[in-house]
């Protein structure tokens, strides 16, 4: 009933709420993505988007829609893996972002792991700077992580704005410096949090520093300062600063799957494409 061309270019679509990103992710032109969700809503007799010239969203049914698609494509895929008698092997050196390994990223590494049982698949949890530095050297295969706003590498899983979280009884004081809580160099997030309070002339004090993210939860938790983090990966007990707090617009950044472009292995594409299918679960588990 559901052609998987479709379903794949919905899925584009869902996650990077672009037309224009979905064709240039899925190799096509974009009067095509139009043509294949129109067939689709066609085909359900329901809206799945709503849309204008500033902004893609998506409806209730596109929502419900989501659940379906991933299903019917991994039910596709295992089949037709399974009567062609392909089997992937090799080595898989991947690297991701703490953001991730704590959300849904072990289901989809779960999955292919029972896909692709003779894959060895070792995974590195790091910052996303030092992954995309390892990546660079040739110690990963594959990376998913955070990218800087004017970094054109890697294919675009979603793409999210940063804020300034903390604990709801924390309390910033305009006169003072900014008391920072933050990931060591080169972490994205923290540069970027730098960067903007330069830009904005507000003075700033390192109150916390660690390499893992429960450590930055539980120095946030406990009121030692503030953090830039993803919107839409905000931790539990923690909120938003308020704007009374007065702190800088942090901008957008954009969450990647990045392999070595010199030679991508059929493991490193069969993952990435299992990132890029997911990737709405991962956004929307942490929310």
């Amino acid at each position: 009933m559901y052609e998987p061309g479709q379903l794949r270019t919905f899925l584009a679509v869902a996650q990077t709420l672009s037309f224009t990103q979905a064709a240039r992710r899925l190799g096509l032109r974009q009067s095509t993505v139009s043509q294949h969700v129109r067939r689709l809503e066609d085909a359900t007799g329901r809206t799945l988007f709503t849309r204008d010239t500033h902004s893609v969203e998506l409806t209730e049914d596109g929502e419900a829609m989501l659940g379906f698609a991933r299903r019917i494509l991994e039910v596709h895929e295992q089949a037709a893996s399974f009567f062609t008698g392909t089997r992937l092997r090799g080595r898989l050196r991947f690297g991701a972002s703490e953001d991730f390994v704590v959300t849904r990223l072990p289901e989809i590494l779960e999955s292919f792991r029972a896909e692709h049982p003779e894959v060895d698949l070792e995974l590195t949890v790091e910052l996303s700077g030092t992954l995309h530095e390892q990546l660079d050297a040739g110690k990963l295969d594959l990376v998913l992580a955070k990218r800087r706003p004017e970094d054109p590498r890697g294919e675009s899983v979603w793409h999210d704005r940063l804020v300034w979280i903390g604990s709801e009884r924390l309390r910033i004081d305009q006169e003072r410096p900014v008391p920072l809580i933050v990931y060591p160099p080169p972490g994205i997030s923290r540069a970027l949090a730098l960067e903007a309070l330069e830009r904005h002339g507000r003075a700033w004090r390192i109150a916390c520093t660690s390499g893992s993210l429960n450590g930055l939860v539980a120095a946030a938790r406990a009121g030692l300062g503030v953090m830039a983090h993803s919107r839409g990966l905000i931790p539990p007990g923690l909120v938003r600063v308020p704007e009374r707090a007065g702190l800088p617009e942090l901008g957008e950044v954009d969450f990647v799957v990045r392999s070595a472009a010199r030679d991508e292995s059929e493991p490193a594409r069969a993952l990435a494409q299992a990132i890029l299918a997911g990737g709405d679960r991962l956004h929307r588990a942490a929310r």
